[in-house]
């Protein structure tokens, strides 16, 4: 019966419709991240990764666009 009583404890509650202790979590998280007064470097890493990421796209699609001119019209004709 100890062993029952231990497992009760160590699981999870059931908080029903949301998770107000993960909410609260989060929301102390944030609060702590905010008051670090690394917002800005890690906005301006955000902006850089965003570019980056753009830039990669544009490169595939560049790709993408050599190999259609590279097709046979016959595939894309309409009748």
């Amino acid at each position: 019966m100890a062993d029952d009583a231990n497992k009760r404890e160590t699981t999870p509650r059931n908080e029903g419709e949301g998770n107000k202790t993960a909410a609260r979590d989060y929301n102390e998280a944030q609060r702590r991240f905010v008051k670090s007064g690394k917002v800005a470097e890690k906005a301006r890493e955000a902006e850089q990764s965003l570019d980056r990421e753009k830039r990669e796209l544009q490169q595939a699609e560049a790709v993408g666009k050599r190999h259609k001119a590279a097709e046979d019209p016959e595939v894309t004709r309409k009748y």
